[in-house]
Parts: C-alpha cells; structure tokens; sequence
C-alpha cells in the first residue's frame, strides 16, 4: 500500500485530548481496508465500504475511574446505518455489528499505544463476545463508544458499545480480546 492510496480525513472535528497526528492515524480507517494492504489481494477486502463510511467524532486519553494511576483510551466513532449492513429484516445484520464491534474496539489500543508510546503493535483477535440488545434500522444513526479495557505485555482488551442515536438505545455491545501474534511457524501444530 501506498502513502499516496491513503485518503485524508478532516480531524478537525475530532475531539479528544489526543494530539493531532494520531487523530490523523486513527480517523483513517481506510489505511486497513484498502486493496493492496496485504499484497495478495487485489479486490475489496470485506467490510472496506462500511469502514470507510465510519466518522471519527472523538480520541481522548482518560485517566481510569476505578484505577487513577492507569490511563485508558476512548474512541467514538458514528456511521448511518445502509443497505449493505441491512439483514433481511431490514436491521443492521448482527455479522455488521460484529464487524463494526471487531474495527472500532481495535482502535483505542491503537490509539491509546499512539499516544503513550508513539509505537504500533500489530495485534489479533482471540475472542470477541457480543450481546444484541436492539434493532437499528436504515437511516439510523449509530454511534460506537470504546474503551480500552486492559494493555498487558502480550493480551490486550476494549469495550465497544453500538448506540442507535436516532432511537435512543443500545443495539449491541462487546469485549474484544487480542493478542501479539507468534513469530512461529505459520502452520497450527494442532
């Protein structure tokens, strides 16, 4: 992938203690969903249309509540909901809200590594729980609150909660677990 591929995302929305240029990192999330990021894929990865479609509103480093001497970080992110996230009865597909839950709880570990560190870990899922509360329909307006719920060495977690803004209530919520790959072999010895 290119720098040049990259699309460039207005930040000046964004709120959020974070500085500007990890707004900038976070809010392009087609710098994970283009064509070309892995090399040997040349068409649409899926989901790409939807998370393109994703408005970063705010990035915030926070000091814990429940724990004043750790940080986590908080990310929201909205998106309205269309055709291609609908199920047949006519509501965000519980796959979208997996997929929406999976990208936006991904992102304050990033974020929060961005700004404490100014380094990247790649990381993968090793669970992700949800819990569907509600439909959200076409047109709704969702917004997507997460929070970093753990940064360990190897083993970190979020919390992503869909909130059906137009309606008032909550549509799905999740913890994501992920992990620092193995640099073993590429093959599970099962």
């Amino acid at each position: 992938m290119t720098a040049g591929a990259l699309e460039t995302r207005d930040i000046s929305k964004v709120a959020g203690n974070v500085p500007d240029h990890v707004k900038a990192i976070v809010s392009n999330m087609s710098r994970y969903y283009l064509p070309g990021h892995n090399l040997k894929v040349s068409g649409p990865i899926f989901g790409a249309s939807i998370a393109k479609r994703l408005e970063v509103t705010e990035a915030s480093v926070l000091q814990k509540a429940e724990e004043p001497s750790k940080t986590e970080g908080r990310m929201v992110c909205e998106l309205t909901v269309e055709e291609d996230m609908l199920n047949g009865g006519g509501n965000i597909h519980g796959g979208c809200s997996a997929f929406l839950i999976d990208i936006c709880s991904s992102m304050p570990i990033t974020m929060l590594r961005l700004a404490t560190t100014g380094e990247y870990e790649y990381s993968v899922s090793q669970s992700l729980n949800i819990v569907y509360h509600s439909p959200a329909g076409l047109g709704d307006r969702i917004r997507l609150v997460s929070t970093t719920l753990t940064i360990g060495g190897r083993v970190v977690s979020a919390r992503t909660e869909i909130w059906n803004v137009t309606h008032h209530r909550l549509v799905a919520s999740g913890v994501h677990i992920k992990m620092k790959p193995s640099a073993g072999p590429t093959k599970a010895n099962l």
